[in-house]
């Protein structure tokens, strides 16, 4: 069991079809099998450490998922670092991952200048793309050529770590999701399950999601039927609708955030998208009035994923036919499920005794089998706390309905996921508590339409201090981010605290979810 198995599937198939376009370039199926072993052959040859951890810091590019490919071929590990992430959070994401190569897109040139200072235990830089290598860099092309477009000798494990990802905790430093060929197999069989095609079915997959977050890994279930992978830059509304028609897309993954300005866009321009199968969506709970209304102008292909990094985006689906009900859209309380568990994890929800509640009852999200992590890198107490028993305790709150789709009601963690996105509140009170005129604060998830939560800052200021809202979200767009900056700032003459001093955080949220159906 080998997750490189799902594109080399489609290379056996389909050999001189095409596997990746991007504008003008495309790679067929023989073309980037053969550049994936030279990747392969040269890692191999580059002195690595057995297992080494490979980072690819790039855009949206075939390319860089073919160096992807040739990680996985060479046995090694990659690290999906994120291009939007500022440098000095990358730098400290690749240190505490051990990165002993770094390969990268040329746009990202400034970006790997930044970082080499602070990383001397990378061996080598490796940059493609247009325009010459810095001299301390490696450039792709004289990197591969010397090696052979053949699979190297090697005998991949069932349990080799071949993901390492970043996830977070509430003390702000990154943990490291160790997935291995099985569960990342197992991901990519539960989504060739969900999304059914014959055999005869011309397949065309549209990665405008990030491919470094769940896009590429979704690409898996196409590359191994035989199908294409069309790869945007940017999810750009009109940049999608337009790869749907030119390309015939037949499925994609957006998170909700870009499915609400789709809407916007087909609202004033109608668009031929009968070639869609599925338009899978997740990574975020999505407004229920807006899922009827992408039932309408997109048609009956959504499809829901709910899953987490350390169960990747597959315990449980709601297939497209499942949101409807004798022929009419489904009543709210089936669209506001994330459907049932797919047939190769189980799934329980528990009480704080570890005991398996009755339909009704809310509970932790608990999930067992081979989707779910090895463990956190390095972190032997963290996947403790995390995977007990063999089962993997999601920090989810939810409960079955007597139909079996699970619902998610709340986070036990204070995790805040806006737009598809992690957010750490302990990374932005760390900033917003470094400004002078900061007693203190607190980081919420708010309930927003479009983002499902927004970060907010609740501030409390030193006595006879000043500092504006738009100071402080101006600070945090500095050094966070504008994905983790507040999108609002209240400042209050105190916090909640309890009697020992901690601030109250449960309480402020509640007075922003107080009428809200979840609390998610």
């Amino acid at each position: 069991m080998s997750v490189i198995g799902f594109f080399d599937r489609g290379w056996r198939s389909n050999p001189d079809g095409v596997a990746y376009v991007q504008g003008a370039t495309s790679y067929t199926f023989r073309g980037a099998g053969e550049l994936s072993c030279r990747i392969a052959n040269a890692l191999l040859a580059s002195g690595l450490s057995s297992g080494a951890k490979i980072a690819v810091l790039s855009p949206n590019d075939p390319l860089a998922w073919i160096c992807v490919l040739g990680i996985w071929r060479s046995g090694l590990t990659w690290i999906p670092a994120n291009p939007a992430s500022p440098s000095g959070e990358t730098a400290q994401l690749l240190v505490a991952f051990d990165a002993e190569m770094v390969i990268f897109h040329s746009s990202l040139a400034g970006d790997a200048r930044h970082l080499r200072d602070r990383l001397p235990a990378v061996r080598q830089w490796v940059q493609f793309g247009p325009g010459d290598a810095g001299p301390a860099d490696t450039p792709f092309a004289e990197w591969t050529a010397p090696h052979p477009a053949t699979k190297p000798a090697i005998r991949p494990s069932p349990d080799d770590v071949v993901s390492l990802a970043p996830t977070g905790g509430t003390t702000g430093l990154p943990k490291g999701v160790m997935n291995t060929n099985r569960s990342l197999s197992a991901f990519a069989t539960h989504l060739m399950m969900a999304a059914h095609y014959g055999s005869e079915d011309a397949i065309v997959n549209l990665a405008a999601a990030p491919m470094t977050h769940t896009a590429g890994l979704l690409s898996l279930a196409a590359t191994a039927r035989g199908g294409t992978v069309v790869v945007l830059p940017k999810a750009n509304p009109e940049a999608v609708l337009d790869a749907i028609e030119q390309y015939g897309v037949t499925d994609l993954f957006l998170p909700p955030t870009v499915i609400y300005r789709l809407l916007e866009v087909l609202q004033e321009s109608p668009r031929e998208l009968s070639s869609l199968r599925y338009v899978i969506y997740g990574a975020a709970p999505m407004s229920v009035e807006k899922l009827r209304r992408a039932l309408t102008a997109i048609g009956p292909v959504m499809m829901e994923l709910y899953g987490q990094m350390e169960a990747p985006a597959s315990v449980t689906f709601l297939r497209p036919d499942e949101h409807f009900v004798d022929g009419a859209i489904a009543p709210d309380s089936r669209l506001s499920s994330c459907g049932r568990p797919y047939p190769l994890v189980e799934v329980e929800v528990r009480d704080d005794e570890g005991r398996a509640l009755p339909p009704g009852t809310p509970g932790e999200i608990c999930v067992r089998g081979d989707l779910v992590m090895k463990g956190y890198y390095k972190n032997p107490e963290q996947t403790r706390l995390a995977i007990r028993d063999g089962w993997l305790h999601t920090g989810d709150i939810g409960l079955f309905d007597d139909e079996g789709y699970l619902h998610l009601t709340d986070r036990r963690r204070d995790l805040i996921i806006s737009g598809g996105f992690n957010v750490y509140p302990s990374e932005v009170e760390q900033v917003i508590w470094g400004h002078p005129a900061v007693r203190d604060c607190a980081v919420v998830g708010s309930p927003h339409p479009d983002w499902g939560e927004a970060v907010t800052a609740v501030v409390e200021l030193n006595e006879n201090c000043s500092v504006t809202e738009q100071e402080l979200i101006a600070l945090c767009k500095q050094e966070l981010g504008s994905i983790r900056a507040p999108k609002a700032v209240h400042l209050v003459p105190s916090l909640p605290r309890s009697v020992n001093g901690k601030v109250l955080k449960k309480t402020i949220r509640e007075a922003f979810w107080r009428d809200e159906k979840t609390k998610i």
